[in-house]
């Protein structure tokens, strides 16, 4: 019935999918953003101090638990983990109407500037003070799973002598942690903390990983720092505030040295020793990829668009996959049954005939596991070892190169990391292993779509974000973007390119025409200009990267059928531009 649906409606693989979680997700956050700009806050941004400035803050770092701080209906504790720097850190909950806000006097010179900052991750963080006498401040960040700093900066009135600084959280939000509050300026002779030395250098510094374009490595946390600059060959290449980092966008099969600073504000530490990172040969998770790629869907059912064989998928089409493989009543094993009636009388013996002649000419054919409808579900330890199995048959059976999660209903990191690492052991290293998420399973490491694709970075191919039917979502410079742009698929890549990906396994997933897709449909003009600006930072909206990405894996389309509806006119513009770029 559910087959038969699929031939006899015109809804695409993705199309009212904003109905559910989606819409409600962008909702949530267009209020949050609202109610923003409604108190007047900003953005997380970084201050300055002057060098004769100090920290007028007490127990900035919560090592002596709460003293000096309130914090509102008992939110607030110290934790030993996380932590930004020293051994503790505050830990708030909101609940009910309470935000959890947590409070400090602090004592402050008149007519004088001040810079507050802190260090805050978890759950929406705000910060801010009141009673400066002049305009009272305040500045927030959406969650996040990393350490990330708030900073802005007031003037006190003619007869200030006292503010009161403060974190908060957001109702009905995760609990947030904060560390390191400081309120830099002039010595209001309260007795703020005393300013920080210099941290020594780091130690036991370590290669952790490579793929093709990475190497990721750690370190041991150094007490008193703050951040951590990383360098490359004695050239400084990164700054993250952790005690790992990846370094992106090199080339393969070569060898690079490292060296680590701490530092904070008395300034940095002295080199690490050096450690050496070699990157693979090739890109994790398949072999005989070009360096760009693209992605096309095969739809197996009739559905409105052009009915194809694979043999008439477009040769600009790189990685082809075959839509959809089907639940079975046993769990997380699937199925793939050939259309034959929908598809014109499309033989599986000439479906297989196609897989082996698309290989022949270089091509990669993956079955995709889930769509819109798609019901698999991965959550225990027997169905983990049910769909590996089901899917490596599969491959035995049809010739495919590997498998494509479209799971657009959830999934589960821990069994679908478990289920996908089973089925690299039976396949090799040749498995081709794609995913096409939907923004919202994009925005934080924390989801379960991300941490699945960052477990299985060493074994993964790419990752095509659906950048449609999404509706507004958060760039990774906090700022929201509508879809349909050039930022919005810049600023919304961004976040994976910084989050742990490699480039060569980011894609941008884009519908082939309007009928492809209930919105979010762009020029492949737009579709070029934003791989321009990721990888060579030119044809940029408003939004710029922090840094280009020679080595971003391509573009996807939904689907070849509906491109070969409107004449190929997707993958003729765009198929030549990702093979050109540099």
């Amino acid at each position: 019935m559910l087959r038969h649906r699929k031939r006899i409606q015109t809804r695409t693989k993705a199309q009212g999918r904003i109905r559910g979680r989606t819409r409600l997700r962008s909702g949530a956050v267009a209020t949050a953003v609202a109610t923003a700009l409604a108190l007047g806050l900003s953005l997380a941004g970084a201050g300055q101090a002057s060098a004769a400035d100090i920290n007028n803050a007490k127990n900035a770092g919560f090592e002596s638990g709460l003293s000096d701080w309130n914090c509102s209906a008992g939110s607030g504790a110290t934790v030993s983990s996380p932590v930004h720097g020293g051994a503790a850190a505050l830990r708030a909950t909101p609940a009910g109407q309470d935000n959890a806000r947590c409070t400090q006097a602090v004592a402050v010179r008149p007519n004088s500037t001040y810079t507050l900052s802190a260090w805050v991750r978890g759950g929406y963080a705000y910060l801010g003070a009141t009673g400066t006498g002049t305009t009272d401040v305040s500045t927030w960040t959406p969650d996040s799973t990393a350490w990330k700093q708030l900073s802005t900066t007031f003037t006190t009135g003619a007869s200030t002598t006292s503010v009161t600084v403060y974190t908060h959280g957001w109702y009905g939000q995760a609990a947030y942690y904060a560390d390191d509050v400081t309120l830099f300026g002039p010595d209001g002779g309260g007795g703020g903390d005393q300013p920080p030395t210099i941290p020594s250098a780091p130690a036991g510094v370590t290669v952790s990983g490579s793929t093709s374009a990475s190497v990721s490595l750690a370190w041991n946390p150094v007490s008193g720092a703050t951040g951590y600059h990383v360098y490359r060959g004695g050239t400084r290449v990164q700054t993250v505030t952790g005690t790992s980092a990846t370094v992106t966008g090199l080339a393969a099969s070569t060898s690079y040295t490292f060296q680590i600073t701490a530092t904070n504000a008395a300034g940095e530490s002295a080199r690490s020793a050096t450690v050496t990172g070699t990157t693979t040969a090739t890109p994790g998770g398949g072999t005989g990829l070009p360096k760009h790629a693209v992605t096309g869907y095969w739809q197996n059912f009739n559905n409105g668009a052009t009915v194809q064989k694979l043999s008439d998928v477009q040769s600009q089409y790189d990685i082809i996959a075959v839509a959809f493989a089907d639940a079975t009543a046993t769990p997380g094993a699937v199925t793939f049954t050939l259309d034959s009636a929908g598809l014109g009388g499309y033989t599986v013996d000439q479906f297989k005939a196609d897989v082996r002649a698309k290989q022949a000419a270089g091509k990669k054919v993956v079955v995709s596991v889930g769509g819109e409808r798609g019901t698999v579900a991965v959550n225990d330890t027997a169905s983990a070892t049910n769909f590996a199995n089901s899917v490596y048959s599969l491959m035995q059976t049809y010739g495919f190169d590997g498998v494509d999660i479209d799971l657009e209903n959830g999934l589960d990191a821990t069994y679908m990391t478990q289920a996908l690492r089973s089925l690299s052991s039976k396949a090799g290293s040749s498995l081709i292993i794609t995913m096409a998420p939907q923004t919202i399973d994009m925005q934080s490491t924390s989801n379960a779509y991300f941490r699945t694709a960052l477990n299985i970075k060493d074994i993964l191919t790419v990752v095509n974000m659906q950048y449609y039917n999404s509706g507004s979502m958060l760039g990774c410079d906090g700022k929201v973007y509508s879809q349909g742009s050039v930022d919005f698929l810049t600023a919304l890549a961004c976040i994976q390119l910084e989050g742990g990906l490699a480039p060569s396994q980011v894609g941008l997933g884009l519908p082939a025409s309007t009928r492809g897709a209930g919105s979010g449909y762009v020029s492949p003009s737009v579709v070029n200009n934003a791989l321009d600006c990721l990888t060579l930072a030119t044809n940029c909206g408003s939004f710029k990267p922090p840094r280009t990405y020679p080595d971003l894996r391509g573009a996807m389309t939904w689907s070849t059928n509906w491109d070969a509806t409107a004449g190929n006119a997707w993958s003729n513009a765009v198929g030549p531009h990702v093979h050109g770029l540099p």
